[in-house]
């Protein structure tokens, strides 16, 4: 299977005509959350993606709630956030939002660690796990230099061991990835990442 996957395309209309465009040749497209900006604009940032035809598969940043995106996301999109589903013999398991939480204030959606474990817990095994906030310590470092992942997030990884886990969220790693066990960790970004599996 082709798989497609991006993150934080923070409304970005050249990446999202871009992203549409090798969608053409995607069995899947996956999108780890941060649709639009600080809860704004959302629908019209799904708009965007309208073009995509191949099935997608997303979770909430925490630039939008599970419930804005459920109801801005198209027909052929499955949202997925503490919840997992099964594309064509692959399956995949998700979870969205800013953990631990933030320093953004009101707007964004953040989740503690403690609930992200509990939200983790019953996933027992996935081909992909997809996040939007990255594990601590791997694809995770700010541009001052800071690791900011989720510990609840990559105790899951390390339990799990899916074949791959995607991530978003830090936009300094952007591009980078890491292994935890057998699992290779990728902080997308807003372009076209692609993976076979």
């Amino acid at each position: 299977m082709k798989i497609l996957a991006f993150s934080d395309l923070h409304h970005a209309r050249r990446r999202a005509a871009d992203l549409v465009a090798a969608s053409r040749q995607a069995d899947l497209v996956i999108g780890a959350g941060d649709f639009c900006n600080m809860r704004e604009g959302l629908p019209e940032a799904m708009a965007l993606l309208g073009g995509i035809t191949a099935p997608m598969v997303v979770v909430p940043g925490n630039a939008e709630s599970v419930d804005e995106l459920t109801a801005a996301a198209h027909q052929n999109t499955t949202i997925l956030h503490g919840s997992g589903t099964n594309i064509n013999g692959l399956s995949l398991f998700g979870l969205g939002y800013g953990i631990p939480p933030t320093p953004f204030g009101a707007w964004s959606c953040d989740m503690t660690e403690t609930r992200a474990a509990e939200l983790l817990a019953p996933c027992t095994s996935a081909d992909i796990l997809i996040l939007h906030s990255p594990p601590k310590g791997v694809a995770d470092v700010t541009s001052t230099g800071q690791s900011v992942g989720s510990t609840a997030i990559h105790a899951a990884i390390e339990r799990i061991q899916p074949k791959l886990a995607f991530c978003g969220h830090i936009h300094d790693s952007w591009g980078k990835t890491g292994q935890i066990g057998r699992c290779k960790v990728v902080n997308l970004g807003p372009t076209a990442n692609w993976f076979e599996i």
